[in-house]
């Protein structure tokens, strides 16, 4: 089965369509698949649910998206830095799930592991756990929270072989592996696709058996998202 596509616009024809969920891995704008980001932007599909730590910033990541009103939710931990969301929100045109930034990731790996839902302390007492069954265990209350299987995601990773199997750049991984094995199709935009057995088992971080399709993006952006200088002597 071959899984590498020649664009991101040919990686997401007929699969991403209206009204879907899409995890969108990164951190940031750390190890984001900004190809596929923009493709996403230029499918016009509309009415999405968008997973993901942050939303991007004003015309970078995610930022497309909102710029374009293609996002109809957002389910994030960190919506700073983009004066957009704010505008949205504030207005009452983007709705917004916020979770906290831990329970996000757990949500993601539950749903990749295939556990419909767990218990966490976190957000116990305060607006996160309105609505959501509370029990307790040993003398402490926990908060129920479901897990995440989104229809797509988007990944970014360092490297690919042509099975799929990945490896990432360090604290680029974050939560890729996460939406990876969380969403029912999985595309993925690498740096670089090698042949299979060029990368050491050992230095696999994600197997390709989550990996539906690879899309080359040899020379990405890679934004850095705050730059703080030293003012000149």
């Amino acid at each position: 089965m071959n899984k590498i596509f020649a664009s991101a616009s040919e990686a997401l024809a007929g699969v991403v369509k209206d009204g879907q969920t899409i995890a969108v891995g990164g951190f940031g704008l750390c190890g984001i698949p900004e190809a596929l980001i923009a493709a996403l932007r230029d499918s016009g599909v509309k009415g999405l649910t968008c997973i993901s730590n942050n939303a991007g910033v004003d015309g970078f990541g995610l930022g497309l998206l909102l710029e374009t009103r293609q996002i109809k939710k957002m389910i994030s931990s960190y919506v700073g830095e983009n004066k957009e969301f704010e505008r949205q929100y504030l207005a009452g045109e983007l709705e917004l799930e916020f979770t906290p930034q831990g329970t996000l990731a757990e949500k993601l790996r539950a749903g990749g592991a295939g556990i419909p839902a767990f218990f966490t302390k976190t957000g116990v007492g305060t607006l996160v756990a309105e609505g959501k069954e509370l029990r307790e265990f040993d003398g402490e209350t926990y908060v129920m929270e479901r897990s995440l299987v989104p229809d797509v995601a988007l990944v970014k990773a360092q490297v690919a072989d042509k099975s799929g199997n990945l490896r990432f750049n360090l604290t680029a991984r974050n939560f890729n592996p996460a939406a990876a094995t969380a969403g029912k199709i999985c595309i993925v935009e690498v740096e670089e696709i090698v042949e299979v057995g060029d990368l050491a088992p050992d230095d696999i971080h994600l197997p390709g058996i989550y990996v539906h399709r690879i899309v080359l993006n040899a020379t990405p952006e890679k934004r850095i998202e705050k730059r703080t200088i030293r003012a000149a002597n």
